[in-house]
């Protein structure tokens, strides 16, 4: 039988490999050309803002990890494979192994220097890669600061854990990665090339082979005694049981003493491999790592393991106190809680445990009374009617006046001092949204030099509505376009926004027409325009720049319109939060930034966080599942889930809304902060001393809510100071869900202006509600201060564990089973509207009382639709008042006049809109409702006629909606409004649902 001819291989032309090396070429190229663009332009915007010696210290601090890492895996790596190979046996003994081992040998010889560079750079760019990732860890070890306290087990004082012993780790880790491929790589080697024979007769390793091995493996076990050593330390972070977190009692009596033991017999064993080299004699090192083996398994894992089962677990409670106390003040001291207030509140059958003041005591049922708040008045008058949550439709159907304008969908609250006088205000700022553009809108030329910026500042008293025919709207004090109001703003214009997620090409020639839209003309349907006068941005005015952004932006237009020219600029990472995340990527910024007027410019406050995952004996906590609520994700960002125990707000950003100016100051004056102090030595002149915060600018600033939430998540179990109620989970809390929303997420803390215990004035401040663990009922009361005289103080309102008091959800629930409510939300819950539940507050009253406060918005279905305030549900101990207006309400649960403090500063519900007031109240009206009958009794022509306006009302509602007639809309909602009222008085509801008489005059 004739063989077959070999099969040829077939070959490629030298066309077609020339063909093959340009696209390689140019793949090559443009993928150069696009990450040194992408350098470039983020170096022109470090430029922009002033903010070089980050990017620079970042690059060379990259680069420098990069290149030790790459180098000294790569090169010691290769090195170890050329050193095998270069003391290769010269003969090897021949054997059906060797045979089949010769065709790779002969496959590798003439390739071995291509392969030995490619093993280097391979692995070199991998180790880079990784190492240059932590970057903030090298530059912490090295701008390392002293925190000034030690821990209670090794007596080192902190920053060890913090800052040396993540990199020590490191090293560590690279090391024993190094030594690792090392062995791997000279074993392969000494394989193919003979020097290890596994299946030959005779020798099985070669003199050269086992010198090499030997001291590679003697490495291994030496960096393994290192790696004991510091284990020692590591202790600090350990976790038996998730009960606590730290050394516990069978680490310190047990696992420690083994650890030092394993030290010892791990430098033994390395030894034992060196001295291989010199004795020839495997037995040594063998024996050498069975005993490292054996005692690694019965000294640390097997020896701890009978001293928790049998020592630990049959009193625990007992053993582990010690070491529990710890982390309780570890833990305290991480999250910033170490002074927090703790006050008896409601009775003294408290738990015993805390310090602080006995605020009385109270039955949890008693009969409300007027005199209970008399000592809140400033409380009553500021509680705060308008959600910021519910209301971004509303701002939108009176305040964005064109399409291009838009709001968050989570608006802020801020408060002002206008003519003496404190006030929260609902704020937001008129930004462009550039998801709002439609038509012809979105071609380049509108999109990116046309519709550049948004205008102006909005603002509404948080206690306030305004009565009359556009009754339930939000009271704007400041609003309109050109704005105007009672907060003053003399810079309105946004070109940095939250709502702005593309970039601009502002600035033209002198003398030339402006093109940016600015605002529509007063009384025709003309427009204003702009020019950007302002200092940021980065300057496209030569071809190379207009080049670079066309190759960025992958736009020809840069180099094309006519638009571009020599004084043009492009504006882009315009989100508040995202330059601020950009100028200092060592701080991690708050979700939710915020405008405020400071000297007449709108400004985003930003809250920026130092944080550490290494703060010893201090419990970890996911920072994304801790921030997470209800809300998150509506108008405002989840944080990462970052593994942190130690958090800071070291850190206040400012971002000019005009220029983008960003500003970093330094906040931890009265606390100093060991990880910024680390940074400062890291980006020096980057963060400006407290001293530089102008009294303006403080007074806008807030406690910040991520922070807020994560600590009080923490002292849901962390305010328990005794170790053994600790352990057995007794008086625990949990944060209780938010009934509002109908969801498991948790209740989001809330802004009020409200008296705290034991003081006669209103302050700013965060609050939430606790409910006792796996219960419904109140447990305690978390407040903190946003005013500058008492900023940060945390205070606990602790109820006593034998009176029930009502929590979030039960509150809701007997609001919603109330006879009236229930009526009313079937009837506000049709075709074509539906009943919107605002923020639930809880407001401590008096010395033991609990007010919860929560309005009543009704909207309409359609597209454009938005809520109004309709009615504010009061609950006080097991009473419950249900009105048109917070005064009425009062007066239901607390007697005729509890509401008066309400009224005379603005908060009875309604208000008379200010002169200077942009609302748009729609034109016309219907009659007023009619009377109700002569002592209260129902008429039943009236009630008819009241349900006939009602439909008709709904009816005409659910048309203006389909129309999007913004002004019909307002039109429909107050006859709908008035149409209930007259249901009410029909059925003689009049004394408990008739709207007040004499509105109020709204603050300021």
């Amino acid at each position: 039988m004739a063989m077959r001819p070999p099969v040829p291989v077939p070959t490629l032309s030298r066309r077609a490999k020339s063909v093959i090396g340009v696209v390689a070429v140019l793949l090559v190229l443009f993928s150069v050309i696009g990450t040194l663009t992408n350098i470039y332009v983020d170096y022109l915007w470090f430029g922009e803002t002033g903010y070089t010696t980050v990017f620079w210290t970042e690059v060379q601090t990259r680069a420098l990890l990069f290149a030790v890492a790459g180098v000294a895996t790569g090169g010691l790596t290769a090195l170890a494979v050329y050193l095998a190979y270069r003391f290769r046996p010269t003969f090897r003994p021949m054997s059906l192994e060797q045979q089949n081992l010769e065709r790779y040998r002969q496959s590798l010889e003439p390739r071995r220097k291509v392969v030995l560079t490619a093993l280097a750079v391979v692995l070199g760019l991998f180790a880079g890669i990784t190492a240059q990732g932590s970057w903030q860890t090298w530059l912490t070890f090295r701008n390392a600061t002293d925190f000034g306290r030690t821990d209670p087990q090794f007596g080192k004082d902190i920053s060890f854990f913090v800052f040396d012993y993540p990199f020590y780790r490191l090293a560590l880790g690279f090391a024993f990665a190094i030594v690792l491929l090392s062995l791997i790589g000279s074993v392969l080697t000494h394989y193919v090339f003979g020097g290890l024979r596994l299946q030959t007769p005779g020798q099985k390793l070669t003199s050269a082979a086992r010198v090499q091995l030997s001291v590679l493996l003697g490495l291994f076990v030496a960096l393994k005694a290192v790696g004991y050593w510091l284990d020692r330390y590591g202790t600090v972070y350990s976790s038996r049981g998730n009960v606590f977190t730290g050394a516990s009692y069978t680490d310190v009596n047990a696992l420690l003493p083994a650890k030092n033991i394993l030290v010892f017999v791990a430098i033994i064993c390395a030894i034992a491999f060196f001295a291989n080299i010199i004795f020839r004699n495997t037995l040594l090192p063998a024996s050498a790592l069975v005993v490292l083996l054996l005692s690694s398994l019965v000294i640390s894992v097997a020896y701890p393991a009978i001293v928790q089962q049998f020592v630990v677990r049959p009193s625990a409670d007992e053993k582990e106190s010690a070491y529990i106390e710890r982390a309780i003040a570890s833990t305290r001291d991480g999250y910033g809680l170490s002074g927090v207030e703790y006050i008896n509140y409601g009775g003294d059958g408290g738990t015993g445990q805390k310090t602080g003041t006995d605020a009385g005591s109270a039955d949890a049922t008693a009969t409300p009374t007027t005199a209970d708040l008399a000592s809140d008045a400033e409380t009553i008058a500021n509680a705060r009617l308008l959600d910021p949550n519910v209301l971004q439709p509303t701002f939108l159907a009176r305040q964005q006046i064109r399409n291009v304008y838009g709001f968050p969908e989570k608006l802020d609250i801020d408060r002002y001092t206008i003519d003496g006088t404190t006030q929260d205000y609902v704020v937001a700022a008129r930004e462009l949204d550039s998801a709002a553009l439609s038509g012809n809108q979105t071609n380049w030329i509108n999109e990116h030099t046309v519709y550049t910026h948004g205008n102006g500042f909005v603002a509404a008293p948080a206690n306030q509505v305004v009565s009359g025919e556009a009754g339930g709207e939000p009271n704007f004090t400041t609003g309109d376009l050109p704005t105007k109001g009672n907060i003053k703003v003399t810079q309105p214009r946004i070109y940095y926004g939250e709502l702005i997620t593309d970039y601009s090409v502002v600035g033209a020639p002198e003398g030339a027409n402006t093109r940016e839209f600015d605002q529509p003309e007063s009384g025709s349907d003309g427009q204003v325009n702009n020019t950007y006068t302002g200092k940021g941005g980065v300057s496209v005015g030569s071809f190379f720049r207009q080049l670079t952004f066309a190759i960025y932006y992958r736009e020809r237009n840069f180099l094309l319109s006519g638009a571009v020219n020599d004084n043009s600029k492009v504006l882009y990472v315009r989100d508040p939060r995202d330059r601020v995340e950009k100028a200092a990527p060592y701080l991690q910024v708050d979700g939710d930034p915020y405008p405020a007027v400071v000297d007449g410019r709108i400004t985003w406050i930003v809250d920026a966080y130092t944080t550490s995952d290494a703060y010893p004996y201090s419990a970890l906590n996911s920072l994304g599942e801790a921030t997470t609520d209800s809300l998150t994700g509506t108008g405002t960002s989840a944080l990462p889930n970052d593994q942190v125990n130690y958090v800071r707000n070291s850190v206040k950003a400012t971002v000019d809304a005009g220029d983008g100016t960003v500003t970093l100051y330094a906040v931890d004056s009265e606390q100093p902060d060991p990880v910024l102090r680390t940074y400062e030595k890291a980006f020096p002149g980057t963060i400006k001393p407290e001293s530089a915060i102008s009294d303006e600018l403080r007074s806008h600033f807030r406690y910040p809510e991520d922070l807020f939430k994560l600590q009080r998540d923490v002292l849901t179990q962390y305010h328990v100071n005794n170790p053994r109620d600790f352990y057995n989970a007794n008086d625990f809390w949990q944060v209780p869900s938010d009934p509002t929303e109908k969801t498991t997420d948790s209740q989001p803390p809330y802004y009020v202006l409200s008296q705290r215990v034991g003081e006669g004035n209103a302050t700013f401040q965060l609050t939430s509600a606790l409910n006792a663990l796996n219960r419904e009922n109140l447990s305690a009361y978390l407040s903190v201060s946003s005013d500058p005289g008492t900023y940060g103080q945390l205070q606990v309102l602790q109820l006593p564990g034998n009176t029930q008091f009502r929590g979030p959800t039960q509150v809701f629930q007997s609001f919603n089973t109330q006879s009236e409510v229930r009526q009313q939300l079937t009837l506000f819950n049709s075709a074509s509207s539906q009943a919107v539940f605002g923020n639930l507050l809880t407001l401590p009253i008096g010395t033991s009382g609990l007010l919860y406060v929560e309005p009543l918005y009704v909207a309409g279905t359609g597209e454009n639709a938005f809520p109004l305030l309709q009615k504010v549900l009061v609950n006080y101990g097991d009473r419950v008042g249900y009105a048109d207006t917070f005064s009425q309400a009062l007066d239901q649960v607390f007697g005729p006049g509890a509401g008066d403090a309400a009224a005379d500063r603005g908060n009875g519900g309604t208000a008379t809109p200010a002169p200077a007031a942009p609302t748009t109240a729609p034109p016309g009206g219907s009659a007023a409702p009619p009377s109700p009958p002569a002592g209260g009794g129902t008429d039943t022509a009236a009630r008819d006629q009241a349900v006939a306006a009602i439909n008709a009302a709904l009816t005409a509602l659910a048309d203006a909606q389909r129309n999007g007639d913004f002004a019909a809309i307002g039109q429909a909602q107050a006859d709908l409004q008035r149409a209930i009222q007259a249901y009410q008085a029909a059925n003689g509801q009049a004394g408990s649902a008739a709207p007040s008489a004499a509105p109020a005059s709204p603050t300021g």
